[in-house]
């Protein structure tokens, strides 16, 4: 194989070798550099070009989970109009919201962007409602961010994996409420992922009608503002002032409040407004549905889970494996196929 190279300042350096240098002279002393990664599960020789969360990041971007998120729901099951988010549309979302952050305080923009586009693959179908329908009913319970892990982990590549690095896992792992990623990186995308659906969220609910602009808490909109672009704006530009130069990612105590209370707000208004999910009640039950006939014939599922079956893994996990890689329209049809005689579906 050809090897590139490119005259460094130790004399002939691989372009990979360069850019780690660079690295070193230019991201802030609390970065996570690429050369100090505590590495993969499997060892692999190095790229000459790639350092290893850029490799990271293009493995995700090229999985098949992440082609599925496009139809995956986000918070509106079967929105009539072209323009509400998907699981994709909000991963790219918190992804440039991630760099963005991540270029500001001059830490590693590679490794936010590995873990924002790797933080949801393992996302269920019909949303956090499908996440909730699993949990319910898999005596192992369910939580999308270990199967995200479990997905580059085992799933992926026909059970190869994608061996990513431990940085990248830990980020994804962790990049909900109630845990803390390792590196400052990964904190980034944990605010990135929260800021990212509460602005989108209420858009969204501003385009179905739920709500309107207006409707946001005075004291909330005098902290963070009244549109979704002050709002946007405000989170990215405090969380720099209060990170930079520093070795944490924070928020001031203003806005990590007015936060909280618009996320509340959101719960209140949106999350269990009867409008918004008058249809989540049938997606639990078609989750519930598919589990209970799969852990009954888990010699119908597709060969791979069989064989995942035959390696140990509980069943029950592998009926949730299978549930969770589905679309929502795959679940659809799938249901279709096993309950609604053919003639009635037309």
């Amino acid at each position: 194989m050809r090897i590139a190279h490119f005259k460094g300042h130790g004399g002939d350096m691989t372009i990979r070798e360069n850019l780690e240098q660079w690295e070193t002279e230019y991201l802030s002393p609390y970065a996570t550099l690429n050369r100090n990664s505590k590495g993969r599960d499997r060892e692999e020789e190095q790229c000459d070009i790639r350092p290893v969360f850029q490799r990271d990041r293009d493995r995700i971007l090229h999985s098949k989970s992440f082609r599925r998120l496009k139809d995956k729901t986000q918070v509106f099951l079967s929105p009539e109009g072209d323009h509400y988010r998907t699981r994709l549309t909000h991963t790219l979302e918190v992804s440039q919201n991630a760099r963005t952050i991540a270029r500001a305080l001059q830490l590693n923009e590679e490794l936010v962007e590995a873990i924002a586009l790797g933080h949801d693959l393992g996302h269920t179908p019909f949303g956090h409602a499908g996440e909730r329908a699993l949990n319910d009913v898999c005596p192992y319970g369910f939580k999308h961010n270990e199967q995200s892990v479990r997905t580059v982990e085992i799933l992926e590549k026909d059970g190869e994996g994608l061996n990513l690095t431990w940085e990248v896992r830990d980020g994804m792992r962790n990049h909900q409420t109630s845990n803390m990623p390792s590196t400052l990186e990964g904190k980034i995308v944990r605010f990135s992922d929260k800021i990212a659906y509460t602005y989108h969220d209420m858009d969204d609910a501003v385009r179905a009608g739920i709500l309107r602009e207006r409707d946001i808490p005075r004291e909330i909109g005098e902290v963070i503002g009244y549109t979704p672009r002050e709002r946007l704006n405000n989170f990215i530009h405090d969380i720099v002032t209060q990170s930079k130069g520093t070795d944490d990612v924070r928020m001031s105590d203003a806005v990590e409040l007015a936060m909280r209370d618009l996320r509340k707000f959101m719960y209140d208004k949106v999350y269990s407004n009867s409008v918004a999910k008058c249809e989540e009640n049938k997606a639990v039950s078609l989750i519930k549905t598919l589990y209970e006939y799969y852990t009954k014939h888990t010699d119908e599922l597709p060969k791979f889970f069989v064989e995942l079956g035959l390696r140990g893994e509980p069943r029950e996990k592998v009926v949730c494996d299978y549930i969770s890689s589905m679309t929502d329209r795959f679940a659809i049809a799938l249901y279709n196929e096993l309950y609604v005689p053919k003639f009635w579906i037309g």
